[in-house]
C-alpha cells in the first residue's frame, strides 16, 4: 500500500496543479463508472482511494506469492503489466479509450510514469525487508 500511497502522491499534485492530462483521478471516475455519480463526492473519493489503496496492496502481495525473491526489477515488471492493464481494460470501462486516445496520448505517458514509481517502491520496500 506505501508504493500505491508513492504513486498517488505526484496524481494528486498533477491534479491539484492542473499539469496532469487526465480530467480527473482514475480511482474516481473508475468508483463513478461503477457507482454512479449519485454518491456524495466525499464518499466517491473515499471509494476511489480506499479501492487504489487495496488494488495496490493486492497486486504487490500476489508479486510476494509468486517469485522466491522481489527485486526492483521485478517490481517495475509489476508496474508494466498493472499499467498495459490499466490502458486495456478501466481507461476504455471508463470511457477513455485505449490508451487514453480518447481524452489524450499524454495520459498514457504519465500513468506509465506513475505505475513505474509504483512498481520501483515494491520492488525496493519489499526487497529491502526480505534481504537477509
Amino acid at each position: 500500500m506505501l508504493a500505491t500511497v508513492g504513486m498517488s502522491i505526484p496524481m494528486i499534485v498533477g491534479t491539484a496543479t492542473g499539469t496532469a492530462p487526465m480530467p480527473e483521478p482514475i480511482p474516481k471516475a473508475v468508483v463513478t463508472s461503477v457507482v454512479g455519480k449519485g454518491l456524495p463526492i466525499p464518499l466517491i473519493m473515499v471509494l476511489a482511494a480506499g479501492s487504489h489503496l487495496a488494488y495496490g496492496g493486492i497486486w504487490a502481495a500476489l508479486l510476494t506469492q509468486v517469485t522466491d525473491r522481489v527485486t526492483i526489477w521485478k517490481g517495475l515488471a509489476l508496474g508494466l503489466f498493472l499499467w498495459l492493464v490499466m490502458q486495456v481494460a478501466f481507461l476504455p470501462f471508463i470511457g477513455w479509450g485505449l490508451f487514453g486516445m480518447g481524452i489524450t496520448p499524454k495520459i498514457a505517458v504519465a500513468t506509465l510514469v506513475l505505475h513505474m514509481i509504483y512498481g520501483g517502491l515494491v520492488g525496493w520496500l519489499v526487497d529491502r525487508r526480505t534481504a537477509t
